[in-house]
């Protein structure tokens, strides 16, 4: 399986070399690390000019207007050419061992479409950030995602999916609205593909909290948060509409809920509600919130999100 790195920059000339470094210093070498630069205003682009333009395995995307991180997403999947696509902030460093770990986790877990890792905080915090409290197969999360806004990944920098997903996912027209925090595209638009999802409960990448982090640690409006909701809305009814899936997917909700080796209880109260409010015959109801139960019972995980 080919594999690229995509590095998205914006005024980070303080980082961005470290970040590319710890993308060169893999023990298994990507194929291929794609530098998006957003048009900073600072010298980031000279700084990658002068010091990646002539190597073999780093490829510079320089725009020439500021998009935001979702427009460089897309830029930097056009710009590539791997199977799996992992990412990497600017202000981020992976573990030297990532790559060579992950890699072998897709080709010992064949149905893994979509993997997230924990994260090193450090800097101006230092902790481990987790998900769960081991690794998890997370089954599919399409109809938990689309009836109850199920996020299911973590920080952009631990993420990596196959490429086949973001095709499905990508172009997002609304580039806008996805300025910032972009990766909530990655992890919503992976499950609404219905992709695989596992979690690795490994911190294989270190996530530098510095104060000047593009959303971490900030405080946010009231307003922003209406603004991010209506942000939400409109992605979802491109996805849904793009997928052409049904009105009545929740139907299906005991199903997909199967597909989970071990839930949590959160996530048997997600299906379990989405079951309940899902329109059907009432048999049927019953013996599908009946099944969820059973399930749930024989087969669940005490370790939560």
């Amino acid at each position: 399986m080919k594999t690229s790195i995509l590095i998205n920059n914006y005024n980070y000339q303080d980082y961005v070399v470290d970040a590319i470094e710890s993308a060169l210093n893999q023990i298994v070498p990507a194929d291929e690390i794609v530098v998006v630069d957003d048009f900073s205003s600072d010298l980031s682009a000279e700084i990658l000019k002068n010091k990646f333009a002539q190597s073999h395995q780093v490829k510079l995307v320089l725009k020439n207007a500021n998009e935001g991180q979702l427009a460089a997403f897309q830029d930097g999947l056009s710009a590539s050419t791997g199977d799996i696509i992992f990412f990497l902030d600017a202000d981020d460093l992976y573990q030297n061992d990532y790559i060579k770990i992950a890699l072998k986790f897709y080709q010992d877990h064949s149905d893994c479409d979509f993997l997230f890792t924990s994260a090193e905080l450090f800097g101006n915090e230092e902790r481990i950030a987790t998900c769960y409290d081991r690794t998890r197969d997370l089954g599919y999360s399409k109809i938990s995602t689309i009836y109850r806004r199920t996020w299911i990944g973590h920080r952009t920098s631990t993420l990596s999916m196959k490429r086949q997903v973001l095709n499905q996912i990508f172009p997002i027209p609304y580039l806008e609205d996805w300025r910032i925090r972009a990766d909530d595209c990655l992890a919503y638009g992976a499950s609404i593909a219905n992709a695989h999802k596992y979690y690795l409960n490994t911190p294989l990448v270190k996530y530098r909290v510095h104060g000047s982090n593009g959303f971490y640690g900030k405080a946010r409006s009231t307003e922003y948060f209406q603004q991010y909701d209506r942000a939400i809305d409109r992605l979802f009814k491109f996805w849904i509409n793009k997928f052409n899936y049904p009105e009545n997917l929740d139907q299906f909700a005991a199903e997909e809920f199967r597909s989970i080796p071990r839930p949590t209880q959160q996530e048997f109260e997600t299906f379990y509600s989405i079951t309940r409010c899902a329109h059907f015959s009432k048999p049927r109801k019953a013996l599908m919130l009946m099944l969820t139960y059973l399930y749930f019972l024989r087969h669940r995980n005490s370790s939560e999100c």
